[in-house]
């Protein structure tokens, strides 16, 4: 059935996917509008788009056989029961004119089933994947042959996290990475609830390494060094050695100094291939197996990957930087041929796929376009062995995702569980402006029902996370029920952001607030000086880094009239000592707070929190590591003790993202009513009354 969202439909089909029924006046109201007369809009409820909005199919990942003869994806929502987590695995048989997806799984008969991290062998025809076998316990490494469609054999019994499967070359062995050490059980890497500490505390952390399986089910054995904290890996094409990004414990601290590493599968021996000067991440072997290349940049996120691509010979010596003064960061590598790196990218807002030869240099862009595209992460393919099929999760504002495959460019749909989904929103487009002489680019999201003559609409300004990554045109739940109620949604990709190479990434180190505020607002002003928003009605909200950004506003100007800061930074200098992922901060501070106080001083909002007067409502997870829950209490405290109006909440065992369905409900409600209180368009009722959180 289509599913549509846009207001005619919301009001005028039948009821259906959640949606209340609408009373005759209501009707005849929306008939009126959209015969062109000039009426109040008439708002579809709230939870009726958040459930429909939220019974959209979602993908978490796609993946091409290296023989382009099968694709794979991971789906969740399309089956009863899936909306939150989980995954159904689908396989296509691309040979095969006609052939429908073949549901491959280890859980028959339970509705509750996990499944994900798709890798397929050399020859297309074997699959590996992590299943939880419908137990909900630690998900554990199964392979099943697709072509004999035969039951899936189960590979492993580890009693800790297991990821990131990947097939050797040879078609031997799966390898695996495996939490191993004191702490491995509750590890839930960094944006996931922190386990509690009591006790002595940080005596000992657990340790990621890499475990070879064997194919035939004969066992397993790890490789990789005991003392390294392992984050990625690749086989290089003999199945000899692995090329690893590692550090030392603790893990979720010391992302962003790993470093490149060999280790030979033998003898588990590693040596250095590189040392960088900023983050690393994709590394990715050449097909004769005499180089490794890997994206190094200034990266704020762990798995938020982005920079310029780099080669440096496994043998030793020196690495280069084949992208250099590139205007777009790449997000994801692959080496299809001897002179040809294909990477993924970030270009001004938009998503792209790129190739460079890393002997002779010269990137040249295959494809960019308004959407995001993905193999189930950063910007990128699944690609073909010779690189000449693709396969990717396509999605924009106005469209959700569904799977896709074919040469670079010219993809056809293999899925169209969101074919029909008609999201609300209405126009939208690509705004750029100059700030302190740099180009500047964001976007803008209207309503499904713009307004009309003279009228002004509110507009809210959300600010993404990071800082280092970037707003691409993708499936945006917070930001489509904001439109559906008649907000305008402006998202800037203001300094520091992904995009525009190295230099704009860069450019907000040891000045955070200061040039990226002015980035938003001179963006806030293109926006005013070309759109029907009305200049009295504007909000800000954010997350993570936006939260801080949403923080620092209200300090620093008294143009938003409303602000929603989520897992926001209030006082970088107690963050410093509380939070454990500080390593980060380094390269974007210059020094430890100990050394330079006045420099993470000078970007606090608490320190300026004498001239907030916006109403700001706080949220947070209780128990997130990446930005504690006293960050939000601080600034809560002082807007109190200032009697400004504010609310905190606190999500009862969150991390830096809101996982239960519950939670991730209430947030959106709140941050709509505290929109709706603050900037009530001039159709609305009063304003509603929040209910406590229970």
């Amino acid at each position: 059935m289509t599913r549509i969202f846009g207001l005619g439909a919301m009001l005028l089909g039948a009821p259906g996917l959640g949606q209340q029924a609408t009373s005759g006046a209501e009707l005849r109201q929306a008939d009126v509008a959209l015969r062109g007369a000039v009426v109040k809009a008439v708002r579809p409820p709230l939870e009726s788009v958040y459930e429909a909005l939220l019974d959209t199919v979602r993908f978490r990942q796609v993946a091409l056989a290296p023989n382009g003869k099968r694709v794979a994806w991971v789906e969740s929502g399309s089956e009863p029961g899936s909306r939150n987590g989980g995954g159904v695995i689908q396989v296509l048989d691309l040979s095969e004119p006609g052939a429908k997806p073949v549901h491959v799984t280890v859980c028959l008969g339970h509705s509750a089933c996990n499944e994900s991290s798709l890798t397929w062998d050399s020859d297309g025809r074997r699959l590996a994947f992590l299943s939880d076998a419908g137990l909900g316990g630690t998900a554990q490494l199964y392979v099943v042959d697709v072509v004999s469609n035969g039951p899936a054999r189960k590979l492993t019994s580890f009693t800790t996290a297991v990821s990131a499967p990947r097939w050797a070359p040879d078609g031997d062995s799966v390898a695996v990475l495996v939490m191993q050490g004191d702490g491995a059980e509750h590890a839930k890497g960094p944006t996931g609830p922190a386990s509690r500490e009591t006790g002595v505390v940080q005596e000992s952390h657990p340790v990621r390494r890499v475990a070879v399986v064997d194919a035939d089910g004969d066992g397993h054995r790890f490789v990789s060094p005991e003392h390294l904290f392992v984050y990625e890996f690749s086989w290089s094409p003999d199945s000899e050695t692995l090329a690893i990004t590692a550090a030392p414990p603790p893990g979720d601290a010391n992302w962003w100094v790993a470093k490149l590493h060999a280790v030979d599968v033998e003898s588990g021996r590693a040596r250095l291939l590189h040392a960088p000067k900023w983050a690393l991440a994709e590394p990715t072997w050449s097909p004769d197996g005499k180089h490794v290349a890997f994206i190094e940049g200034l990266m704020s996120d762990q798995g938020v990957h982005g920079g310029d691509v780099h080669v440096v010979p496994a043998a030793g010596g020196k690495a280069r930087n084949v992208t250099p003064g590139m205007k777009a960061t790449a997000t994801s590598l692959d080496w299809v041929a001897p002179g040809r790196l294909v990477f993924g990218a970030q270009v001004q807002g938009e998503s792209a796929l790129g190739a460079v030869d890393p002997v002779k240099g010269g990137v040249t862009m295959l494809w960019k376009g308004p959407e995001h595209i993905s193999a189930g992460g950063s910007v990128g393919a699944s690609l073909s062995r010779d690189g000449e099929l693709s396969a990717v999760l396509r999605e924009s504002f106005t469209r959700a995702p569904d799977v896709w495959v074919g040469p670079v460019g010219a993809w056809k749909p293999v899925t169209r569980h969101n074919a029909e989904v008609k999201l609300p929103v209405g126009a939208v487009r690509s705004v750029t402006w100059k700030s302190d002489g740099l180009e500047m680019q964001g976007w803008l999201m209207a309503p499904p029902t713009p307004p009309v003559g003279s009228a002004r609409a509110p507009m809210v300004t959300s600010i993404h996370g990071g800082p280092a990554a970037g707003v691409l045109p993708a499936f945006h739940p917070q930001a489509l029920l904001l439109t559906s109620q008649g907000y305008y949604v402006f998202l800037p990709n203001a300094r520091g952001s992904f995009g525009q190479g190295a230099d704009f990434v860069q450019a907000n180190r040891r000045d955070f607030g200061y040039g990226d505020l002015r980035d938003v607002m001179a963006g806030v002003d293109a926006v005013l000086a070309s759109e029907p928003v009305d200049p009295t009605r504007l909000g800000i909200t954010g997350w993570s880094y936006g939260g801080y950004m949403t923080m620092w506003a209200v300090t620093q100007t008294q143009r938003f009239r409303a602000a929603v800061a989520g897992a926001g930074v209030s006082n970088w200098q107690s963050y410093y000592g509380t939070n454990r992922i500080d390593t980060w901060m380094l390269p974007y501070f210059g020094a430890s707070v100990y050394d330079e106080p006045d420099v993470y001083s000078r970007s606090s909002p608490i320190n300026f929190v004498k001239l907030v007067r916006t109403p700001t409502l706080l949220l947070h997870g209780e128990r997130d590591v990446e930005v504690p829950a006293s960050q939000s209490y601080e600034f809560f405290k002082a807007l109190k003790a200032l009697g400004q109006k504010t609310q905190l909440v606190i999500y009862a065992d969150e991390g830096h993202g809101l996982r239960k369905l519950e939670h991730q409900w209430d947030r959106s409600k709140r941050l709509v009513e505290w929109f709706d209180t603050h900037l009530p368009p001039p159709n609305l009722p009063a304003p509603r009354v929040t209910t406590p959180l229970r």
